[in-house]
């Protein structure tokens, strides 16, 4: 499933680089990538299509590996960092960076990484309980969500015309304007939080057996779930400083792999494809498939996976397991 996922984002990364008002054709492309090539293809494709792609493939995986590791880790569906509040976190701390200063650029992703963590933080500290209980965790941050959403609504009523629409295209979540410049930090920090994420994950599965039976196992509770969380939302800061709150990838990621894989409990490593899939897929339709106006990827993300996050609130309660 691994190989076939991989084949699929490669396809769909051809795609988001060929199609558009100016197509190129595959024979195009590799002749540009031999270096053999039109100065007009090579615009087209490395300063306008080239980053934006690899911007949505790396902030998908991103998304999809730490939507992996919260739900996995708390064993819960809906512990999602679009659910738990940090990404409300990373937004209410770039919005006050713009309304407030005025700021644009690397100072908004800044803000919004450091958001994102300190969001984390407080949902932990107050969620703590001689432990961590998982649909503690949930309510609490479903909590701190609405407040900081209404933190950002405040923001927004205060900002002037020009400053409310750089923040509500940048809540959002958009690819249009992904550089080099902006790529680098992105791909650097996931350079060294992914692996970090893959090694710690392997104290998933005897995390999942409960807090005593890890202990018994010689596990180091606290240690690896503070990591995990850590890492997780360390994810979740860098692929929103780099493209905002691209709503609902980490909710979403996880179970798609469930589905793909018959049901059984996906890998982080799936997740995380289906991540950068749903992103490029999203990037794809908002830009080609709704008409002639192009949308943010964050408007195609927000309305599929909202219906699906109702329809588990709706199961979860049915079951007896709801809030």
């Amino acid at each position: 499933m691994t190989a076939a996922l991989l084949a699929a984002l490669v396809v769909v990364f051809l795609g988001s680089l060929s199609v558009g008002d100016f197509q190129i054709g595959i024979p195009d492309l590799l002749a540009a990538f031999a270096g053999d090539s039109l100065p007009r293809i090579d615009y087209v494709l490395f300063d306008l299509r080239l980053p934006r792609a690899i911007t949505g493939t790396l902030v998908g995986l991103a998304f999809g590996l730490a939507g992996s590791l919260f739900q996995r880790l708390l064993r819960n569906p809906l512990a999602s960092p679009d659910v738990l509040g940090i990404s409300a976190g990373a937004s209410a701390a770039a919005v006050l960076c713009i309304v407030a200063f005025g700021a644009s650029g690397f100072v908004v992703s800044a803000g919004a990484f450091t958001g994102s963590i300190a969001a984390a933080a407080l949902i932990y500290a107050l969620a703590w309980q001689r432990g961590i209980n998982g649909y503690r965790l949930v309510l609490i941050g479903i909590g701190v969500n609405a407040a900081l959403l209404s933190v950002v609504s405040f923001l927004m009523t205060r900002a002037d015309m020009t400053d409310a629409e750089q923040a509500l295209l940048w809540r959002t979540g958009s690819l249009y304007d992904s550089t080099w410049e902006k790529l680098l930090p992105l791909a650097g920090s996931l350079a060294v939080l992914v692996p970090l994420a893959l090694v710690l994950a392997r104290a998933l599965p005897t995390l999942q057996l409960g807090d005593d039976s890890a202990r018994g196992l010689g596990l180091p509770v606290e240690r690896s779930r503070i990591a995990l969380l850590l890492t997780a939302t360390g994810l979740i800061g860098v692929g929103t400083a780099a493209a905002g709150p691209i709503s609902f990838v980490a909710f979403l990621s996880g179970p798609i792999a469930a589905r793909l894989l018959g049901g059984a409990r996906p890998g982080v490593v799936p997740a995380s494809l289906v991540g950068a899939l749903v992103v490029l897929c999203s990037d794809f339709a908002a830009q080609h498939l709704l008409g002639t106006q192009q949308f943010p990827v964050g408007v195609v993300t927000g309305a599929v996976g909202a219906p699906y996050l109702l329809w588990l609130l709706a199961k979860n309660n049915r079951a007896g397991r709801g809030a």
